[in-house]
Formats: C-alpha cells, sequence, structure tokens
C-alpha cells in the first residue's frame, strides 16, 4: 500500500500552503536573467533590510557555532520595553507563522473550533485542519471583517479567532471601536489572535495592547519581515497575556528562533529611518497603482497594507502571462477570489513595469 494510506486523511487531503514564486527558479524555467525579473508577490519590503540589521547579523555570525540564547532575553526585553510590557509577555516566533502554529498546538483538538474571516490568511484553515478542529468561516462583506458576526459564531467549542488586522490579502483594516465592541463579546475561554504582520503600515493603529495589559486572553502577532526587511530570515513575536505566553512557552521548541535572526531584529526594531522610508515608499506605491487601475477602469480594494489586490478577470492567465515576461504577482484563486491578483508594492521602477505588463496581458473587456 501507499505511505499515504497510513498517514493521517486529513494532512493527505490538504492543500499545500503555496508561497510566491521565488526569483531563482522563474529564471531556471523561462530562461531569465534574474536582473530582469520583478517579484512583487510576498509583501517583502523592496528597501531591502535595515542597514542597522546587516551589520548587526555581519557582526553575529562570527558566534555562529555557539547556539542562539534560548530564551531570547535580549530581543525579548527590548521588545517588552518598547511596548511597556513585561518580558513574560513577548513570545518569540520562527516568523510570526509560528505563534499561529503555537496558538493551535496549545489549544486546538478535534473537538475545537477555530474563527476566521472570510478570504483571511489561508495559514488559519490549514492550521485547523491540521490539529483536527473545525473551521470557521464567517462572511466579510466589502471584504472586510464582520465582527458582530464572527462573535455570534462563537459557542462553548470555540478556542481560537483569528482577527487579521490589516488583512491579508484584501488589506482592509478594522477600527478601534468595532474591535472593542468585538472584545466586550469574546468569553473567557475564547483566546482572540489579532494578526498584525503589516500593523507598522497604519497611520492611526487601532491598540489591542491594552488587553493584554488588562490580562485577556489575547496574543497578538508581530513580524520582522514587512516592514523591517528581514523576511529571510524568519523571525516574529508574540505579544500576549501572561498566562497564554506561558503556554506558548512551553509548546515551542528550543532555540526556536536563530542568533543571526535575533540579533537582526533587535537593530531593525530601532531603525526608524529604515521604516519611515519603507512607509513612504509604500504610500507612494499605493497611490500609483490606485491611480493606474481607477485610469483603466478595473475594480480593486482601497489598501492600507503594502500589497493591492485588483480584479482583473482569470487571475491565474494574467498570473501566468506576467510571469512570462519577468513580473512576478499573485493569483487569488486559493483564497476563492479567481478573478483577482494581489501586487505588493514595489520601488517606482518595479511599479511602472508591473503596470506596463498589466496592460500587455489584459483582455479588451478589463482595459
Amino acid at each position: 500500500m501507499p505511505i499515504d494510506a497510513y498517514a493521517n486523511r486529513f494532512v493527505c487531503d490538504l492543500v499545500a500552503y503555496e508561497p510566491g514564486k521565488p526569483i531563482e527558479e522563474t529564471a531556471r524555467e523561462l530562461g531569465l536573467d534574474p536582473a530582469d525579473i520583478v517579484k512583487l508577490a510576498s509583501n517583502e519590503n523592496p528597501l531591502g533590510p535595515s542597514p542597522l540589521a546587516k551589520a548587526a547579523m555581519a557582526t553575529a555570525l562570527d558566534e555562529s557555532h555557539i547556539y542562539p540564547d534560548g530564551g531570547g532575553w535580549k530581543l525579548r526585553t527590548a521588545i517588552a520595553k518598547r511596548f511597556d510590557l513585561d518580558i513574560s509577555n513577548v513570545v518569540l516566533g520562527n516568523g510570526s507563522n509560528e505563534i499561529i502554529e503555537l496558538l493551535c498546538h496549545s489549544f486546538l483538538n478535534g473537538r475545537a473550533e477555530l474563527i476566521a474571516s472570510d478570504h483571511a490568511f489561508v495559514v488559519y484553515k490549514l492550521m485547523a485542519t491540521l490539529f483536527g478542529a473545525k473551521y470557521v468561516e464567517v462572511p466579510d462583506p466589502g471584504y472586510v471583517h464582520d465582527l458582530e458576526a464572527m462573535a455570534d459564531a462563537i459557542t462553548p467549542d470555540t478556542r481560537l479567532v483569528f482577527i487579521a488586522n490589516p488583512n491579508n490579502p484584501t488589506g482592509t483594516v478594522v477600527g478601534q471601536e468595532a474591535l472593542d465592541r468585538f472584545m466586550a463579546l469574546v468569553p473567557e475561554h475564547v483566546v482572540v489572535c489579532f494578526d498584525e504582520a503589516y500593523h507598522e503600515f497604519l497611520d492611526d493603529a487601532p491598540d489591542m495592547l491594552k488587553y493584554v495589559r488588562e490580562g485577556r486572553n489575547v496574543a497578538i502577532l508581530r513580524t520582522c519581515s514587512k516592514i523591517h526587511g528581514l523576511a529571510a530570515l524568519r523571525i516574529g513575536y508574540g505579544l500576549c497575556s501572561k498566562g497564554v505566553a506561558e503556554i506558548l512557552q512551553k509548546a515551542r521548541q528550543p532555540f526556536n528562533t536563530n542568533a543571526i535572526a535575533q540579533a537582526g531584529a533587535l537593530a531593525a526594531l530601532e531603525d526608524a529611518d529604515h521604516v519611515a522610508k519603507t512607509r513612504a515608499i509604500n504610500k507612494e506605491g499605493l497611490a500609483f497603482y490606485e491611480a493606474a487601475f481607477r485610469e483603466r477602469g478595473l475594480e480593486f480594494v482601497p489598501s492600507v497594507a503594502n500589497f493591492i489586490l485588483v480584479r482583473v478577470g482569470e487571475g491565474d492567465r494574467v498570473f501566468r502571462e506576467m510571469l512570462k515576461q519577468g513580473v512576478i504577482i499573485r493569483a487569488m484563486s486559493g483564497y476563492k477570489l479567481p478573478d483577482w491578483v494581489r501586487i505588493s508594492i514595489g520601488t517606482p521602477a518595479q511599479n511602472r513595469r508591473c503596470i506596463e505588463v498589466l496592460d500587455s496581458v489584459l483582455v479588451p473587456a478589463n482595459v
């Protein structure tokens, strides 16, 4: 019998998460020069990593033969100080994705439920399925979380609710008032996870940290992959009430974040100049794409993150045709949005190239 006959059926039936296509793989497959390829598929920082982080990582390389600080004391202390929390509120992860997995390890089983919004990050469903839990998907009118409906969906079996704010892939955000109303309805047996991977791109961000300070059962996810430009390092963190944090610390692997990543993140968090430059180029890019889409009569979802969702018709075809010309974007059929693509914000030159190539592959009805 094939080996999958002995594996867990719910794992075999999963569709594996498909990341944005790498530049090197695209170059090999299509015979293109990697230098001519524009990748706008994975919401990466077009300015690259923080210069302060690069210097710190270079120094840390000299001690690569030594195991990292398994407790991440320096980095966790700096994060706690930054947000006026205690170090016991901070959990480090191999990317904020690992914090998602730790939450699911800790709270999900075959009797539990995870609630998330329709068109939210696909990893939530993937993790719920891996841990045998029921995945409850709540419709999102206008591609915005419907928090009242999500609160209504909570049952005695609900253990986790995920609110991506801003949401990926829609780029929409829920405001403070709606979040506060939602939190007033959440019972004690539920842990609310605020996935804030794109938090730093907001001008007026909601304050969810107050719920950590109040000791509510919450976990706030942040990452160094986006605005800090450290995606390759896989370093993120959770800001949690002490009770939740203690559980996650027990669930994580020893040495789950490496020393190079810890050093880079520690320096990147202090690089306000890099953050400011990234925010500025992102705002410029969002304005460019919105103007371009309006000019072409293309429907799009106004975004507050570092990407934008646009309806092009036959998203998979548009992705493939643009790929042939060396521009990598993200098709959205995996998010039940087959007519849409998601485009990450790049440099001005990359954004212009993207629109030029998009124009060349759109059918006349969509131009």
